[in-house]
């Protein structure tokens, strides 16, 4: 059966993981070198009972995504890959689909950057992958949250501050990118869900989209206003990965300011929440 496969699959290379490699800490004592569960779980950004479930075989029918996720957490490679879409019962996305494989060499510069608030989102501002500074920076992302241009026209927006002229560039701007990369991916089912959902559900998406908008979203300085450190304002870079179409956004504080002490203060705290 696909699912008992899978599963036998799942523990195997969980065992061939290491902490470190992972980019977490060893962590004390341990049975096995590999990651255990509630690590696998973290790193994929799903559930560790689901994760048990599927090493044993009751869980049946993984999602794309979590198949996706659970590789990008084992750090396989693309042809370990396309096997565990197979074993999983599933057809690897192929050409015409958003891509969404983290390459192992950008995950090693990832770990590299532990101290700084870094994400990795696909060509639907999808979030893939967040360090835990950035997701002590901007707060947890579940579900269709973690997609931006959902957040910003259908769900609870985000920490960054903007003014209503700031506003209206980021939407124009995610909407002629969301076109931009459905023009590139017409094959994507995913993406055309998305954007069939965004259009029926908010007004001023469907405007933007129908008006045809190619307005460009500057994201080279953000402020944020955190619950805990309070307001800081950040240099935001943009990197794209050749071949890929990922996108890597890295926030950064210019040294000896407030801003670079506040981010400091984050590193410390992570996602704890200060009690007066």
């Amino acid at each position: 059966m696909a699912t008992t496969e899978f599963g036998h699959t799942l523990r195997r290379w969980r065992d061939r993981v290491s902490p470190e490699a992972a980019g977490l800490p060893p962590g004390g004592q341990r049975r096995a070198a590999g990651l255990r569960r509630e690590e696998l779980a973290l790193l994929a950004g799903i559930s560790v009972d689901y994760v048990t479930r599927l090493e044993q075989g009751r869980a049946a029918n993984p999602s794309e995504q979590v198949v996706e996720a659970l590789g990008r957490a084992l750090r396989v490679s693309p042809a370990e890959r396309e096997h565990l879409f197979h074993v999983a019962g599933l057809v690897p996305p192929g050409l015409g689909t958003v891509p969404a494989y983290i390459p192992p060499s950008v995950q090693r510069m990832l770990d590299r950057l532990a101290g700084t608030p870094v994400a990795v989102s696909d060509a639907t501002w999808t979030l893939l992958l967040a360090n835990p500074m950035y997701t002590a920076l901007m707060g947890e992302r579940h579900g269709r949250e973690r997609n931006a241009v959902w957040r910003t026209f259908l769900g609870s927006g985000s920490r960054v501050r903007h003014t209503p002229r700031s506003l209206r560039k980021l939407e124009a701007g995610q909407v002629a990118g969301l076109r931009a990369t459905a023009n590139r991916y017409p094959a994507d089912l995913r993406l055309r869900g998305l954007i069939a959902e965004l259009r029926a559900r908010s007004e001023r998406f469907a405007e933007l989209w129908d008006t045809g908008t190619v307005e460009r979203h500057d994201v080279s300085r953000k402020t944020v206003d955190h619950p805990q450190v309070g307001t800081l304002t950040l240099d935001c870079d943009l990197l794209s990965v050749a071949g890929s179409d990922l996108r890597i956004m890295v926030y950064t504080a210019d040294p000896g300011t407030e801003d670079a002490e506040r981010l400091a203060l984050l590193a410390v705290l992570g996602t704890q929440t200060l009690v007066g």
